[in-house]
């Protein structure tokens, strides 16, 4: 038995991508994808190109894997080489967060109640954090 049948509802090609690996739909219809080597690149909700955060933020990504929204608009980002994960905040400069135990974080998810959900690849695992926004 097949599932149900899923229709483009209209071409939307992004050009100037190097490598496109994982995507992360915004909270106003717009996306962030992460790029294999190279950055982070934003849309908006036309899809049209926003910048990279990269740039925006003059931050270097080794290997930028997972991306994801929060609550709040800020853009969450793992880096596989690094072992961090990146908060970047919709004003302000980027903010490391501090994540104990990873290897190689890959994939990201901000689930409700305020968790950080990482896939890590380093230890074949899934951690889950109570994501905190207080900043000391």
């Amino acid at each position: 038995m097949l599932g149900p049948s899923w229709e483009p509802l209209a071409l939307a090609s992004m050009l100037g991508l190097e490598g496109p690996c994982w995507v992360g739909p915004g909270p106003d219809g717009g996306l962030a994808v992460s790029e294999e080597f190279g950055d982070v690149k934003l849309f908006g909700s036309a899809h049209q190109p926003l910048g990279s955060l990269g740039t925006l933020t003059e931050h270097t990504f080794v290997h930028p894997a997972g991306v994801c929204f929060d609550s709040e608009g800020s853009v969450i980002v793992a880096d596989r080489q690094r072992r961090e994960v990146t908060l970047f905040p919709q004003v302000g400069p980027p903010i490391s967060l501090l994540l104990e135990g990873l290897e190689q974080p890959m994939g990201l998810a901000c689930a409700p109640w305020g968790q950080l959900v990482v896939a890590d690849a380093g230890d074949n695992s899934i951690k889950v954090y109570q994501y905190l926004r207080e900043m000391a």
